[in-house]
């Protein structure tokens, strides 16, 4: 058993050292690996989706920091969210409903990692989409001692 073990680490080395291990590893780009050329919207088309569904107009934006959230770990993802119409308001519990079935699709599913890749996926689906840009605060450096700093004479109200 014991000399069995390296010759099975070896082996296994080498293998990840082959040809063949960076092809699992490498990111599929549509371009040069794809068997079959797609044009724009023709996913769509042949995914089973209703045809008054396919001309959805979406939102890619990429959501604020929830207010909980101290350190910058989940910021920067983009989401797609459907535009949705038909709302009203239950009249038993006075919640908002919606026949809409792609309205709470883009809260959970359709995430990604940057604008462009939100925006591709859009354009294969067929979707016409608006880019919400990203609102970046302006932080200024400062130092805890900054809170003691004097700012100043006190100001009376003499008149």
């Amino acid at each position: 058993m014991s000399s069995s073990l390296p010759k099975i680490w070896k082996n296994g080395c080498a293998l990840r050292a082959s040809s063949i291990g960076p092809l699992w590893r490498r990111p599929f780009s549509a371009s040069s690996d794809a068997l079959v050329e797609y044009k724009a919207g023709e996913i769509g088309m042949v995914s089973g989706i209703p045809q008054d569904h396919l001309r959805r107009r979406v939102v890619i934006y990429s959501p604020a920091r929830t207010a909980t959230q101290q350190g910058s770990g989940k910021v920067g993802r983009w989401k797609i969210n459907f535009m949705s119409t038909l709302k009203w308001e239950n009249p038993l519990m006075g919640w908002t409903s919606t026949g809409d079935p792609y309205a709470h699709v883009g809260d959970s599913a359709l995430g990604f990692d940057s604008e462009e890749a939100a925006k591709a996926f859009a354009e294969r689906h067929g979707w016409e989409y608006v880019v919400k840009k990203r609102h970046t605060p302006l932080l200024k450096v400062k130092a805890y001692a900054d809170n003691f700093k004097f700012k100043g004479h006190p100001k009376t109200d003499d008149k």
